[in-house]
This record gives C-alpha cells, structure tokens and sequence, in this order.
C-alpha cells in the first residue's frame, strides 16, 4: 500500500479549490440548541444540542405546512379548495389568522394564515379537515415525518402548543426544512411573504431575517414559555444555501440579533466548492500483466463540499493504492481510495474505481513480461 500526493496540473487546482466535509465548528451562542448545515454539501457547521428533542413551540407548524404542501404536490389538495371553520379552530387562543366559525377559508389563505401570521386556529382548521381531528392528523404528521427522517420528532396536535408528546430536535427541523425547500420549490415561496392581511387585518411575518439583506426567505419563528425563542432559517447567497435552527433564546431581541450573526458567520468563513463531477478521472494505477499498462481511476459521484476558507490552502490531497494492480481488471472495481485531510476538518475518504476492464496478458505475452521485468526491474 503507498499513498500517491496529487500534485500535478490539473490537481494542482485542487489544492487551492477543492473543500472537504468541516466538522461542526465551535462558536459560542446563547442558544440551548443550535443546528446550521450547508445544504449544497450537507456539511454541518455548527452543532449544539442538536439531536435532544426540545419543545419546537411555532416551529413545528413546518410540519403542519408539509402536510399540506405535500398533498398539493400529489393533486389531491388543490389552493382554491375551502375548508369549514369549527368551534374548536375559531376558539383556539395564542396566534391568529382569525377565521370566524362555520365560514370556509381556502386552502390558499389557511397556508398564509400559517405561515405568515403563525394562526394557531388556521392550522386546527387545516388538521380537522385532512386529519377529521387535530389528534389523528398529529398521528399523521408523526409517521409522515418518520418517513422523511424525522427520528427525534413527535406531534400531539398541528400547533406547537406546550405539551409532553410534542417534540423535535433542532436536525430535524433541518431536515424538515430541506425538503420544504427541496420538495415544493413554488410553494416554499408562501415562506417569504412579508404580510398577509386577512378579515381585514394585516400581519406582518415574525421572521426577522427577512428584513435583513441576507438573502433569507424562510422559515418560521416559535416561542413558548417553556422553549423559549426560537427560529428556523434559510438563506441563499449566489447558489448557496443554509439552513439554521435556534432554540431556547431569552427574547426576540436575542433571537433577531443572534439569527443575524450566525447567518453572517455561516456563510462568512466557510465556502463551498466543487470539483471533481461523477466519472471524473483522478489518476491512473499501473497494470502488471496486462493488455494495458495502466487503468483509469474514477470517481463515482459529484463531489462539492464545504470548507473553512482560511485553511482550505492547509489541505493534503493524496491517493491511496497498491500498484501494479495484477490483471485482470473488472471496470467499476475499487482499486484506490482519494484522501483529503487538513486542519478543523475531518479526514474525508472517496473511493476510486477502475474506469476499463483490462484483460490479462497471454502466456507469452505474460512471459514477456516477465523477462523484461527481471531484466529492466518495474517500468
């Protein structure tokens, strides 16, 4: 086994260009739980307490939202249908779209009602009528979200109001966000709208990163007494996206400041780069015996990940084989693996595969090879 240092042109430029996975990086916040992740690598960026289940208060309507949206997408909900306001929605307290019992609301108006204005009584009117009661839509929401990997989360109702069994964890709000952004591109638009005005009153949205130029446009804010303030959050600046999850903040002043300076940090001292694309050759690897004296070796998959821009120059790039690799040679065969390592970051590994099939040399020709190895030594 021996590594290969990939220095020549054109990996030079991978030295200088190509990024790695970064492990969460340290960066102190007030926040009791903390989850930001570039999503055009997956890479997280910060983590902290990410992965207990915490009371997601407002939050949680994401996954009301998702729901719905999803039914949209499938053609079994349409914008313009209309559904009943009962007792139970008009009633609820906290957050209000104020609908008024026995109208009906479209489909359209409930989703801003959600949204934008945080309506507790718009997201009972949307579970009753999906779900026939908030609890069996809770039921819903929680196996629906196991499907899409939610593995910390729990509904007991489409609020978020305060109650044992309702719990997400700051990843799967995350995750959650990704595929609201990922899954539903027109709908997520819902998410940036500033105000929406509804029986003659006009809300603003609670976000306050929409009125920063951060390039934010979603995603929700939750406060309870027992979580706290808290905000999920997605920005995009020249193709590039994160995603942040706050929790357990003291006020809405904290929230709005700290969402800003994470925002900032996130998409200030790191960068995401792309290099090598799905079938990219690396390298080649020296064939004994042979028809051909060396093979390709390939990459499998695109390969863009994230780095901190002060080290990314820190970066060793090498390729680990044994060679010659004895024919014959099946194509699409593991034969080396590329290594990248650097400071804060960790050691991330990709495998190489063989890019042709190369057939074994004859007997004479294997003969040959032979005589000319022992005469001449490995060429």
């Amino acid at each position: 086994m021996n590594y290969r240092t990939l220095i020549a042109a054109p990996v030079a430029i991978l030295a200088a260009c190509f990024a790695v996975s970064a492990s969460a990086q340290t960066i102190e916040t007030p926040a009791r739980n903390a989850h930001i992740v570039d999503l055009s690598t997956g890479t997280v960026l910060l983590s902290k307490a990410d992965e207990i289940p915490m009371p997601p208060a407002s939050m949680s309507k994401l996954m009301t939202v998702y729901m719905v949206f999803d039914r949209l997408k499938k053609g079994t909900l349409s914008l313009e249908d209309k559904f009943l306001v009962s007792q139970k929605a008009w009633r609820k307290g906290g957050s209000k779209m104020f609908v008024r019992v026995g109208d009906r609301v479209s489909v359209s108006d409930l989703l801003r009602g959600i949204i934008v204005q945080s309506g507790n009584d718009a997201c009972i009117v949307v579970a009753e009528a999906i779900g026939g009661t908030e609890e069996d839509f809770a039921r819903m929401m929680t196996a629906r979200g196991r499907k899409i990997g939610l593995q910390d989360s729990t509904f007991a109702n489409a609020t978020g109001w305060p109650d044992p069994g309702q719990m997400m964890s700051a990843r799967d709000l995350a995750t959650l966000s990704r595929h609201l952004i990922a899954d539903f591109p027109n709908l997520y638009k819902i998410f940036s709208e500033k105000e929406f005005t509804f029986s003659n009153i006009k809300q603003g949205n609670r976000n306050p990163l929409l009125y920063q130029n951060v390039g934010a446009d979603g995603l929700k804010t939750g406060h309870t007494k027992e979580a706290g303030y808290g905000l999920t959050a997605s920005a995009e600046r020249d193709g590039r996206r994160i995603v942040m999850v706050l929790n357990g903040m003291d006020s809405i002043r904290q929230r709005s400041q700290e969402s800003l300076r994470l925002i900032e940090w996130a998409f200030r001292t790191f960068e995401a780069y792309s290099f090598f694309k799905k079938g990219d050759e690396v390298t080649t690897a020296s064939v004994w015996l042979g028809k051909e004296k060396s093979v390709p070796l390939l990459i499998q998959e695109d390969l863009r990940l994230t780095l901190r821009r002060n080290t990314r120059d820190k970066m060793t790039v090498k390729v680990r084989l044994t060679e010659p690799v004895p024919a014959p040679i099946a194509e699409g065969t593991q034969l080396a693996t590329l290594v990248l390592t650097g400071p804060a970051m960790k050691t991330v590994e990709i495998p190489l595969v063989a890019g042709a099939n190369v057939e074994k040399l004859g007997f004479v020709g294997r003969i040959g090879a032979a005589v000319k190895h022992v005469i001449w030594g490995p060429s």
